[in-house]
């Protein structure tokens, strides 16, 4: 990677950082509910540190880091408001003529979006898997088992905090609130895999050979 890459690649993470770490002030000082709130954005605690420990030897490519700055940006305001009572949600519901706020299935959503290109990203640079279909079947396994383990986590916190679990469930009162959520997080992924495995392939070719034209 020439210094030149480098140093964009820097200059877009600190401009997401920045503006990641606005937003989670702002939406922390009177949040619906606090403990909802930092169940909710913990993902972004996570993810800030561990690309800024690793974008030197490891840089993602740009759709990446717009990717998880969109999914980090749908985690806060979720955790602002409480999924069930975000804005937004209640717009499209009403459009759509719901019976449910759906912010939350578009959380699930990007839940298995971002994280298809990001396993992508991983398997194709680390020269892990073989075969293009090969490479799919295995982004959309990961996906599934990453949305089958936070309904776990869903599940273990409303074990340990019982009725006050509500505002982080968000289930609404919908008896297949986690089949959905699972299959929303499938929808992510393959729309992931069918409309940006070729902008994303183009990216890693230049991260691999930054002097290399699209």
């Amino acid at each position: 990677m020439t210094h030149h890459t480098a140093e964009n690649d820097s200059r877009l993470l600190a401009l997401i950082s920045v503006t990641l770490i606005v937003l989670l002030i702002v939406s922390g000082i009177r949040p619906y509910d606090h403990a909802t709130w930092a169940l909710e954005v913990l993902p972004v605690f996570i993810a800030l540190p561990v690309m800024w420990a690793t974008y030197r030897r490891f840089p993602l490519s740009t759709l990446l880091y717009v990717c998880i700055f969109l999914h980090a940006v749908v985690l806060i305001v979720g955790g602002t408001y409480t999924y069930a009572r975000v804005p937004f949600g209640f717009q499209l519901a009403e459009f759509f003529d719901l019976s449910r706020n759906p912010y939350d299935k578009i959380g699930h959503f990007f839940q298995g979006f971002a994280p298809a290109l990001i396993a992508r990203e991983i398997l194709i640079r680390g020269a892990y898997v073989r075969g293009t279909r090969m490479l799919a079947f295995i982004v959309v396994c990961i996906v599934l088992a990453i949305s089958a383990t936070y309904e776990f986590v869903e599940w273990w916190v409303a074990l340990a905090l019982g009725q006050g679990a509500d505002e982080f469930l968000g289930t609404q009162g919908d008896p297949w609130d986690t089949q959905s959520d699972m299959f929303l997080a499938l929808i992510g992924a393959v729309t992931a895999l069918l409309g940006f495995s070729r902008l994303q392939d183009r990216q890693i070719r230049r991260l691999r050979d930054p002097a290399r034209t699209p």
